[in-house]
């Protein structure tokens, strides 16, 4: 059995998009477009995938959808940009999560969720020989908070990821807001997989949050003295920051200018693309700077999974303008 180097599991979707700006999910007869298949840690693991094949680097998905056809085109996309899907389950009791989605001019997004099968990912799920060649496992903060069951699977999968292989990174995106949990409960869950965490992938505001101290600067240097090795502050369009323990001066990579349709997935995009190239052995700025690329060509695409290629990817850095 061929087993994947980079792993990813937690909650898997569709969403379904408003199309036009400021339009609330009550407004009857208005316009969603999807399904689109989503889920932060599965947009992780296609991004990883679509840029990783370039470096022969196999990619694993675990986690569960329903017997409808919303699960079907997730696995369809995941499979299709290579990402084994085998450990994705069928749950004939329960519909795939579905998010429905509205976008606002100011930039702020609504959701309204339906989890169904989303959280039943269960330590159950986990087959300790598909972990055999493991070098990364990513962990959502998304999979921490769906469900009890959920949590539980994450922190076992990091035990069986350093016992397969105690070299093995575990890359975190915390993922996480204060909208969507109290900040003691986000630190409360968030601790266990702080303390196995190689790379960071915080925004400010979770930086902010997790080390408890304002100024994301200062917290990503807090961050590094839990043992975490490489905290990568995502930025948005102004690129990213990275701080590492052995340097005392954080490095700016500018980001690139693009033509926003869609930002949905540019973070899980970017983390996808990042950990992918790190892994393959890319210096550190350039596997970043190639991260922002792949951001940025994301929010050009419509749908939280865009088909980018690696060999477009490097056409667009070679055209692209920096911010």
């Amino acid at each position: 059995m061929s087993t994947p180097n980079i792993i990813s599991l937690g909650e898997l979707l569709v969403e379904i998009m408003r199309v036009e700006l400021d339009t609330p999910h009550d407004r009857i007869g208005q316009i969603y477009r999807g399904p689109f298949p989503s889920g932060a840690p599965a947009i992780f693991i296609n991004s990883a995938a679509r840029m990783g094949k370039h470096f022969n680097l196999s990619t694993g998905f675990i986690g569960v959808v329903g017997n409808d056809e919303f699960g079907s085109c997730i696995k369809r996309k995941l499979e299709k940009d290579g990402v084994d899907v085998s450990r994705i389950r069928i749950e004939d009791r329960k519909t795939t999560g579905i998010a429905f989605n509205q976008y606002n001019s100011d930039g702020s997004r609504k959701f309204i969720f339906s989890p169904g099968a989303a959280g039943e990912t269960s330590i159950n799920d986990l087959d300790e020989a598909y972990f055999k060649n493991v070098k990364n496992l990513h962990v959502m903060g998304s999979a921490l908070s769906i469900s009890e069951n959920s949590k539980k699977a994450c922190y076992k999968a990091i035990e069986i990821t350093l016992r397969q292989n105690p070299e093995a990174i575990i890359s975190f995106d915390p993922n996480l807001r204060p909208e969507m949990l109290p900040i003691d409960k986000i630190i409360e869950i968030s601790r266990p997989v702080l303390e196995k965490t190689k790379i960071l992938l915080p925004s400010g505001e979770e930086a902010e949050m997790l080390a408890q101290v304002k100024g994301e600067q200062q917290a990503c240097r807090k961050l590094l003295e839990l043992g975490i090795e490489l905290v990568i502050l995502k930025q948005g369009k102004q690129g990213c920051t990275i701080f590492m323990k052995e340097k005392s001066d954080p490095v700016h990579i500018k980001g690139f200018k693009a033509r926003e349709l869609d930002p949905t997935g540019a973070g899980d995009s970017f983390g996808g693309a990042f950990m992918a190239t790190y892994l393959a052995g890319l210096e550190l700025e350039e596997a970043a700077r190639f991260a922002n690329a792949v951001g940025a060509l994301k929010v050009e695409f419509f749908g939280p999974m865009p088909d980018t290629t690696f060999e477009e990817v490097l056409e667009f850095m070679e055209k692209a303008k920096l911010i």
